[in-house]
C-alpha cells in the first residue's frame, strides 16, 4: 500500500510541475495573441494547454482546477472554431485566470489535494468565473432549437481509435487505464483489445529485458459516441507527448483500415486486431479458421490456405486489407522495429549531487596525476593522463545537463512589462535577444530577482510617458530589450531602455541631501552613476508599490557580486540606459590557471586570460605600490601587485610574470611570482567568516591537499583602485 502511495505522490508532484509548464506556455500565448489575435497556431497551442490541464488534473480528482479549467477551456473553444474574437478584455480575463489557476495549483501543492482554497482566492475565482460565463451566455442562443427533435442514433456513431503508449508513459506519471476511463465520459466504449507485443517474455530464461516502469501496451478501441472529432482528439491532449493515436471515424472506407495497418508499430494479426476494427467479426475469423483446418486434412497437410485468402474468398475483407497486412509484416520481419528516442526527468537535487561527486572526481584525478608525476612512471603517468581526459568528458558532459537556454527566464517578462506599463499608462514593447544563449540552472534560478528589479526600475524610471516621449521627437512606444551572449567564459546579461536616462549631477545632489556623498568629494561620471547602487538611495518623488522606498538596486548589486558576477550601468541623457552584468557560466567546475604569489597558489578562471608575459621592471611604472602601467606592445596596460595587495612577505622572485586577463572590455595585468600552468577547478564556497571577502570568489583543493583562493579578478581590480584613491588622499591630506 505504501509503495502505490509513493507512486501516487510521484505522479502528482510530476502532474504539478508540469502544468507550470502549461502555464507559462498559455501566458506566452496569450501575450503573442495580443500582437496577433488571429494565429490560428498560438490559439490551438493555447487550448491544448489549458486543456491538458484541465485533463491532467481530472486524473488526480483535483475536481476545483478542472471545475475553474472547463470554463476557461470552454471560452477558447469558442474562440477556436472562430465564435468569438480575441481581443484586450478577453485576454486581460485569460491572464487572470492564468494566475487563479496558478495559485489554486500552488496551494494544492503545498498542501493537499484535499485542501480547500483560502477565502480570497475562491472569490477571486468565482468573480472570474461569472466574467467567462459572459462569454458563453449566447452559446445557448446560438443552439436550433430543432436538434432537440433529432433521434440520438442519428447524432451518434462509431469510432475506431487505435492508441499506442510509449514507454516512458508510467514514468511520466500516466496510467492508461484512467486514458479509457476518461473516454468513457464523452461516449460507450463498446468493444476494446489489448496489444501487448511489445510485452518482452517472461517465460524465457533470464528475461532480464522486462522493466516494470516500461510501458509495451497498445489499444484498438470502438467507441460509440456523438463527439465530433475535435472532441474526441481532444481527449488525448494531456498524454499527447507519451502516445501516439489514430482515429478512424465512422462509417469510413475500407482503405483507412489500410493505412492502420501501415501505421501500428507492431506486426498486424488479421485474426486479432482487425477484428475489433470492423473490417472483419470475431465469428468471420473463426469459421475461416476451422475451414483452413478442414482444407489442410483434405489435402493431406501439404497445402494450407492462407487465413486471408479464405477472408478474401469469401468477401469478408478486401484483398487492399490483406496485401497492406502482408506488406507490413515482412518489412517488420526484415528490418525490425525502429527504436525511440527516450527522456528521463530528473530531480534537481539528483543532478547537484552528480555534479559534487564529479569535482570530487577532478580533485582525485588530480591528485593521481600529481603522484604519479612524483613517482616519474612512464606507464602510470599515461594512465592518468587518459584517465584525466576521460574526467573532464565526464565533467563537460554533466556540467552540460544543467545548461538551459535563458530565453525562458526572459520570456517571463513579456507578463511584467505589459501589466507594469498598463499600470503606469505607458506604452513598451519588450525586445529579447540571444534566447538561445546557454547558463547554469543554478545561475538561471538565483538571476530571476535581480532582472526583476532592473525591468521594473527601466518602467518605472527610465522610460516616459507617451506624451513626454512625443514632446521629445521619441516613437510614443518605448523599447525595453532583454540581451544575452557568451564573452570569456561569462555570460553577459543586458538590460536597456530607450528612456529619459540617468542625469549623474542629480544624483550627486540627492545623494548630499541624504548624507551619501561629502560636499566636498569630486566624482567622475561613473562615480556618480553608481551611486544608484548605494544602500538606501532612490530619485523616485513619490514613494509607490514600484518603488520610492531605496530598496533595490544595491539588493541586486549584493545578489550579483554573490554570484561571482559585476554590474556595470551606462547611461545617456535622453537616449537611455543599459545596466550591463556579467556572470560564470557555472558555479560548480572551472578551467583554471595556476599561480604561485609568495607561498601562496592562487587560481585565476583560464577563460579570463589573454596572455602570460615576463615583468620588466624598468619597463613598469608603480603607483603607491599596489598598481602601475606598463607598455604593452604600444599600448598602456595597468597592471596589480599581488604581493601587495594580498601582503605576502618576503623578497620577491628576481623574474616574475604579468597575467594579462580581460577586466570587462579593459585588459589588466597581475603580477604573480610564478606560472603553474591549467587546472581543473572544483569551486568551493568560502565559509561564513570570509563569505564577504572581495576580491576572492572561492576555493579549490589540489591534488597535493593544498587550499587555493580563486581570484575575482574584476572585484580585485576594483579593490586595488580603491585602496589606491585612499593612499592617495591620505598623501594628500598629510
Amino acid at each position: 500500500m505504501s509503495t502505490d502511495i509513493g507512486l501516487y505522490d510521484e505522479a502528482l508532484s510530476t502532474f504539478f510541475a508540469e502544468a507550470k509548464d502549461m502555464l507559462r506556455q498559455m501566458e506566452d500565448a496569450l501575450l503573442s495573441l495580443e500582437d496577433d489575435p488571429c494565429d490560428s497556431e498560438t490559439i490551438n497551442a493555447l487550448f491544448r494547454a489549458v486543456h491538458t490541464i484541465k485533463g491532467s488534473a481530472g486524473l488526480f480528482d483535483l475536481d476545483q482546477v478542472v471545475a475553474f479549467t472547463h470554463q476557461v477551456e470552454s471560452v477558447l473553444d469558442r474562440v477556436r472554431a472562430g465564435n468569438l474574437g480575441m481581443d484586450a478584455a478577453l485576454g486581460d480575463v485569460l491572464l487572470k485566470s492564468a494566475d487563479v489557476i496558478a495559485l489554486m495549483l500552488n496551494q494544492l501543492e503545498n498542501k493537499n489535494e484535499d485542501a480547500h482554497l483560502p477565502a480570497q482566492l475562491d472569490t477571486d475565482s468565482a468573480a472570474l468565473a461569472v466574467k467567462l460565463a459572459g462569454y458563453l451566455a449566447d452559446d445557448v442562443k446560438a443552439l436550433p432549437s430543432q436538434l432537440d427533435d433529432i433521434p440520438v442514433k442519428a447524432k451518434m456513431g462509431t469510432w475506431h481509435i487505435s492508441l499506442r503508449f510509449g514507454a516512458n508513459a508510467f514514468r511520466n506519471g500516466f496510467d492508461p487505464v484512467s486514458t479509457i476511463h476518461y473516454l468513457r465520459t464523452i461516449g460507450e466504449i463498446t468493444a476494446i483489445v489489448t496489444i501487448d507485443d511489445n510485452l518482452p517474455d517472461l517465460n524465457s530464461p533470464g528475461s532480464d529485458a522486462y522493466d516494470p516502469e516500461t510501458c509495451y501496451l497498445g489499444f484498438e478501441i470502438r467507441l460509440f459516441t456523438s463527439a465530433p472529432q475535435s472532441g474526441i482528439d481532444a481527449a488525448f491532449e494531456y498524454v499527447r507527448d507519451d502516445c501516439t493515436v489514430r482515429l478512424f471515424p465512422p462509417s469510413g472506407p475500407e482503405i483507412d483500415f489500410v493505412a492502420l495497418i501501415h501505421e501500428l508499430p507492431e506486426e498486424p494479426r488479421l485474426g486479432d486486431i482487425l477484428v475489433e476494427c470492423g473490417a472483419v467479426s470475431r465469428q468471420t475469423v473463426e469459421r475461416a479458421l476451422l475451414e483452413q483446418l478442414e482444407l489442410s486434412h483434405t489435402a493431406g497437410g501439404e497445402q494450407k490456405l492462407a487465413i486471408g485468402e479464405l477472408l478474401v474468398a469469401h468477401n469478408n475483407v478486401t484483398p487492399e486489407v490483406v496485401d497492406a497486412a502482408l506488406i507490413k509484416q515482412a518489412k517488420i520481419r526484415d528490418n525490425g522495429v525502429d527504436g525511440t528516442v527516450r527522456f528521463v526527468r530528473v530531480p534537481a537535487d539528483k543532478l547537484d549531487n552528480l555534479i559534487n561527486l564529479v569535482g570530487e572526481m577532478v580533485i582525485c584525478g588530480a591528485s593521481a596525476g600529481l603522484q604519479a608525476q612524483q613517482l616519474q612512471d612512464p606507464i602510470l603517468i599515461e594512465t592518468t593522463q587518459q584517465m584525466s581526459r576521460l574526467v573532464e568528458e565526464i565533467r563537460n558532459g554533466s556540467l552540460s545537463l544543467r545548461m538551459v537556454h535563458i530565453g525562458e527566464t526572459f520570456g517571463r517578462y513579456r507578463r511584467v512589462v505589459r501589466d507594469i506599463a498598463g499600470e503606469l499608462g505607458k506604452q513598451v514593447e519588450l525586445e529579447i535577444e540571444g534566447a538561445e544563449t546557454e547558463l547554469d540552472k543554478s545561475v538561471v534560478e538565483k538571476i530571476g530577482d535581480p532582472l526583476m528589479h532592473l525591468v521594473r526600475n527601466a518602467l518605472d524610471h527610465g522610460i516616459e510617458l507617451p506624451e513626454q516621449r512625443i514632446a521629445a521627437g521619441k516613437s510614443a512606444v518605448a523599447t525595453v530589450r532583454l540581451s544575452a551572449h557568451h564573452d570569456s567564459g561569462h555570460i553577459v546579461i543586458r538590460v536597456t531602455d530607450d528612456g529619459r536616462g540617468i542625469d549623474g549631477d542629480k544624483l550627486v545632489v540627492k545623494a548630499r541631501e541624504r548624507g551619501l556623498v561629502q560636499a566636498n568629494h569630486l566624482l567622475n561620471e561613473q562615480e556618480k552613476l553608481d551611486l544608484i547602487f548605494t544602500p538606501g538611495f532612490s530619485t523616485a518623488e513619490v514613494v509607490t508599490n514600484l518603488s520610492g522606498r531605496g530598496v533595490g538596486m544595491d539588493v541586486v548589486r549584493k545578489n550579483i557580486e554573490a554570484l561571482r558576477g559585476s554590474i556595470l550601468l551606462k547611461s545617456t541623457i535622453g537616449a537611455g540606459t543599459t545596466i550591463e552584468i556579467r556572470l560564470p557560466l557555472t558555479l560548480a567546475i572551472i578551467d583554471g590557471f595556476l599561480v604561485k604569489v609568495g607561498r601562496n597558489t592562487y587560481v585565476i578562471p583560464l577563460q579570463a586570460i589573454a596572455e602570460c608575459i615576463d615583468a620588466n621592471d624598468d619597463n613598469m611604472h608603480s603607483h603607491s605600490g599596489l598598481a602601475g602601467n606598463l607598455d604593452l606592445r604600444g599600448d598602456v596596460l595597468p597592471f596589480l601587485e599581488l604581493r601587495k595587495i594580498f601582503s605576502v612577505k618576503g623578497e620577491k622572485p628576481k623574474r616574475r610574470s604579468i597575467v594579462v586577463v580581460k577586466n570587462g572590455e579593459a585588459p589588466a595585468g597581475l603580477v604573480v611570482d610564478q606560472l603553474l600552468g591549467e587546472y581543473q577547478t572544483v569551486i568551493k564556497p568560502l565559509g561564513k567568516l570570509f563569505r564577504n571577502l572581495r576580491g576572492i570568489s572561492g576555493s579549490t583543493v589540489l591534488g597535493s591537499g593544498e587550499v587555493a583562493l580563486i581570484l575575482d579578478v574584476p572585484a580585485l581590480v576594483k579593490l586595488a583602485m580603491e585602496r589606491e584613491l585612499q593612499a592617495d588622499g591620505s598623501a594628500a591630506g598629510a
